[in-house]
């Protein structure tokens, strides 16, 4: 009977990015054929969600998820809770890490900050991919952004939650809605006309927050856009990690068929 790989070890390290800032990362996975990391950029501060994607990811080679300033301890000077702050932080970061452009993937909020990060930082990145990004036109305002999240919640596991309220309760509700008003404020299909990287748009069947026809408006903006609709709703990268870990894996140019 074939044995079990081991789950890869995740590492953490504290590493400089813009100004007096630092970026808590968790890294696992060796250098592959060609050494490039994935870097991963989770939506509303909470990393423990992607902990599955980057266990998948390591194991075709390096992965670093993010846990960036903004949403820690409330009692600490941290950079403001926005998208434009939080991409100068990513970009400020990248530009720091030593070895080959990276594959670029943020989640929900997180794909908007990875797509400014990107066009900071473009001699950096070598594929983005936006898993989820939200908000369509449709849905920033508050109220159609409520009544979608309840219908993409239908479809969510349950288990999900305890890897993000730990996080949300160290962020306070101020940030949290502070950061969605800077979300629902952007317009990342204007920003994707002026990304040259391959850019990846992908997002769950079941999600209402980021529907397909959304994701497929998106890839089309990008000069070098393709959209990809999985299984699951807004969570899929939770739900299920390894269609999310070989879609990476392409971007990466790795197998598409890998783990």
């Amino acid at each position: 009977m074939p044995t079990e790989r081991p789950a890869p070890v995740l590492y953490v390290r504290h590493e400089p990015a813009a100004g007096p800032h630092t970026v808590r990362t968790l890294g696992a996975g060796r250098p592959g054929p060609d050494g490039r990391p994935v870097v991963l950029v989770p939506g509303l501060g909470a990393p423990g969600y992607l902990l599955r994607t980057a266990r998948c990811c390591a194991e075709r080679g390096p992965v670093r998820l993010l846990d960036v300033p903004g949403f820690d301890d409330p009692r600490r000077p941290v950079r403001p809770a926005a998208l434009q702050p939080l991409a100068v932080t990513v970009a400020g970061w990248l530009a720091a890490l030593a070895g080959p452009p990276v594959v670029l993937a943020g989640h929900s909020t997180g794909a908007q900050v990875a797509l400014r990060a990107a066009l900071l930082a473009p001699e950096r990145v070598h594929a983005l991919v936006l898993l989820a990004p939200t908000f369509p036109p449709a849905l920033r305002r508050p109220a159609p952004m409520a009544a979608a999240f309840a219908r993409t919640a239908l479809w969510e596991s349950p288990a999900v939650l305890p890897t993000l309220l730990p996080s949300y309760a160290r962020a306070g509700a101020g940030r949290l809605v502070r950061y969605l008003r800077s979300a629902q404020a952007d317009a990342p299909e204007d920003t994707l006309r002026a990304v040259s990287h391959p850019v990846t748009v992908a997002g769950g069947v079941h999600d209402a927050l980021s529907p397909p026809d959304w994701i497929r408006a998106l890839a089309r903006r990008a000069p070098h856009g393709t959209p990809v609709v999985l299984p699951g709703a807004h969570a899929f990268p939770y739900a299920d990690p390894h269609p999310t870990a070989r879609l990476l894996s392409r971007a990466r140019g790795g197998d598409e068929d890998s783990p």
